[in-house]
């Protein structure tokens, strides 16, 4: 499999707290890759370490490499708007603008300039399964939709943007199991062209949905694999506990 992302010796400090340890991994191309782990284990804070989300934060320190197709992204030349362009993120709860929904969609290639707006919002809303729904009704507030449409919209507004790798933080933690069946079978049809990074607290879901797998504890990747080998076969005690529910 060829890597998208490749994370070398990855370490990362909150002021005196220490959250990544030397976290070496690689993400593969058009695969979905699941980071699992308890509260507090590094997967979230390693994720946003991919588009440079952390670069947010108050007194963050960062040790390592993270190369997206071979180019360091902590770079001095690299343009941060453009890497967050490439690398999309869908967070945890859905949060439409306060707007149209085809303003939702047509915000980010509009700042772009980009012409064709019309053509862009339809597709993107297309490929995030929620066309059908809301075709009719594009000039009413996103924030009347569901919450599963919600989300499904920010999946289209991150789509607008021809990204080249979307990071899913948790982004089926807080809807019911129906709307979390239709962002999952939504990502399975986003395979072919985006490679995708979920971290989830749901065994079951990472186990339907990720082609690898990687778990996270204390700040450590404990170990990565195929996800059928690492459900069925991890080679350490750390992960068999986790995934049994024995600890966590």
């Amino acid at each position: 499999m060829t890597s998208k992302i490749v994370s070398r010796d990855v370490n990362l400090w909150y002021g005196e707290k220490q959250a990544l340890k030397d976290i070496c991994l690689e993400i593969p191309e058009n695969k979905i890759t699941a980071l699992i782990g308890p509260s507090g284990c590094g997967k979230s804070t390693f994720i946003r370490c991919l588009n440079r989300m952390n670069d947010l934060v108050n007194n963050i320190r960062i040790e390592g490499q993270i190369l997206y197709d071979n180019i360091d992204i902590y770079g001095k030349d690299v343009d941060v708007v453009e890497l967050r362009k490439s690398i999309g993120m869908v967070f945890q709860k859905p949060n439409p603008f306060p707007m149209s929904i085809y303003d939702n969609v047509a915000y980010g290639p509009r700042i772009h300039g980009q012409r064709n707006i019309d053509k862009i919002v339809e597709n993107s809303l297309k490929d995030a399964a929620l066309w059908e729904e809301v075709s009719e009704r594009l000039d009413q507030p996103a924030l009347g939709l569901s919450g599963g449409q919600q989300q499904r919209l920010c999946i289209a507004r991150t789509l607008a943007m021809k990204p080249d790798v979307i990071l899913f933080d948790e982004p089926c933690s807080a809807l019911d199991p129906i709307s979390t069946g239709k962002i999952e079978s939504l990502m399975e049809g986003l395979k072919d062209n985006y490679t995708q990074v979920i971290v989830t607290h749901n065994m079951q879901q990472a186990a339907r949905i990720s082609d690898c797998t990687a778990f996270f504890l204390l700040g450590e990747l404990i170990e990565m694999g195929e996800t059928k080998r690492i459900f069925e076969m991890p080679q350490e005690k750390s992960t068999e506990d986790y995934i049994t529910g024995r600890v966590g």
